[in-house]
């Protein structure tokens, strides 16, 4: 399937925002985590079922990153799959993505700040269109990562155009346009045309 199941509700979560980072669905992210309120944030969250949201910063306020900087609008919902605690309280996890939500800020009774998340749905690629599109993108994938292993027959197109938009070096604005875009057909074909224009060096 090509998109995640709508929440009936809207969930609130511990929100980690992050300055030009974002959680994509199947990656696994390895995070240092050092400041007091995250690790409380941690600490909260594997206590419960190890859900929290990263959300990435808005370009121009990275150095409110120890404040309350504006994040987008769409994030990515992550779970701790591993995590390790330091002598000195830090952390190490691997957060691995799960999907992608809208979040609204929710109030907060913690150090760490907290989001009302709801499931971004996305809209399927056309069954008639989508055998050409996967071969288009395995393609890119291909001639940007010669080396890359051969990719599951089960992989979405969504997650293909993932995988392509993080071989894609792009300024922050486009590289969050094509994330929070839930059109996966339009997503896969946008990144093509910029893989056509900026092809990877030989």
């Amino acid at each position: 399937m090509e998109s995640e199941p709508e929440a009936e509700e809207a969930r609130t979560l511990p929100l980690f925002p992050l300055p030009n980072l974002w959680l994509f669905p199947s990656v696994v992210l390895p995070l240092h985590i050092f400041e007091p309120r995250y690790r409380q944030m941690i600490e909260d969250s594997l206590d419960g079922p190890g859900r929290i949201v990263l959300g990435t910063i808005v370009a121009g306020h990275e150095d409110e990153a120890a404040g309350a900087p504006p994040i987008h609008a769409l994030a990515g919902l992550g779970e701790i799959g591993r995590h390790e605690k330091l002598a000195d309280g830090r952390y190490n996890i691997l957060l691995v993505g799960l999907a992608r939500v809208h979040v609204r800020e929710a109030a907060s009774d913690r150090l760490y700040r907290k989001v009302e998340a709801r499931h971004a749905i996305e809209r399927s690629v056309p069954a008639r269109r989508a055998a050409a599109l996967r071969l288009r993108l395995l393609a890119a994938l291909k001639q940007r990562t010669p080396d890359l292993p051969e990719i599951p027959a089960g992989f979405s197109l969504s997650h293909l155009a993932d995988m392509l938009l993080l071989r894609i070096p792009l300024p922050h604005a486009e590289l969050n346009a094509h994330y929070a875009e839930l059109d996966v057909e339009r997503r896969a074909l946008a990144l093509l045309e910029e893989h056509d224009t900026a092809p990877p060096p030989e």
